[in-house]
């Protein structure tokens, strides 16, 4: 049976067990949390997101996992600058345009201020400009998408949490935690 790895990836980590960027850098990575040989991510997080990252060894399941074709459901929760309304969140149902084309539609829902961990460092608050939480679910995967997304309404985001990917979440799990579950899941 595959192995399936489930990681709450903490801000600021690289989707990947070495730091290929500038000499000195010294990035956290995935080697940073976990000591598993042969396992590699399916999908990536941003640096700048944090989140459910999948691992996994087998290359089917990889794919499956990964790959747009496939149509997995993402859903992310997304803290925004502004108060979203509803012709802004109908705009994200429908598909926005992006500078690569227009997206697939979205389920798009605002929410209450989820119940997370804190984030390190902090989302900076602002006085004057308020802010709200979606729950958006994506069946596809372009770079930086849900902010591009999320920016072309109007309300740029300001914290990205992938909260599942398939029927596998995030739950229970701390930034830097992971756990192994059964690859029959999703």
């Amino acid at each position: 049976m595959a192995r399936l790895i489930l990681f709450n990836k903490p801000y600021g980590v690289l989707s990947q067990f070495t730091d290929r960027g500038t000499a000195g850098s010294a990035r956290p990575t995935l080697s940073d949390f976990i000591a598993l040989p042969g396992v590699y991510p399916a999908g990536r997080l941003d640096l700048d997101s944090e989140g459910l990252l999948l691992l996994t060894e087998d290359g089917r399941l990889q794919a499956r996992i990964a790959d747009p074709q496939f149509k997995l459901a993402k859903s992310y929760l997304v803290q925004v600058e502004g108060d979203i309304a509803e012709p802004a969140l109908e705009a994200l149902r429908r598909g926005v345009r992006l500078k690569d084309g227009p997206t697939r539609p979205a389920e798009a829902a605002r929410i209450p201020t989820p119940a997370l961990w804190p984030r390190d460092p902090p989302v900076r608050f602002r006085k004057s400009v308020p802010d709200c939480w979606l729950k958006l679910t994506l069946r596809e995967g372009r770079n930086r998408q849900v902010r591009r997304m999320t920016a072309a309404v109007g309300h740029p985001t300001l914290r990205l949490v992938r909260w599942s990917i398939g029927d596998w979440t995030v739950e229970g799990l701390q930034p830097g935690e992971w756990r192994e579950v059964s690859a029959g899941g999703s």
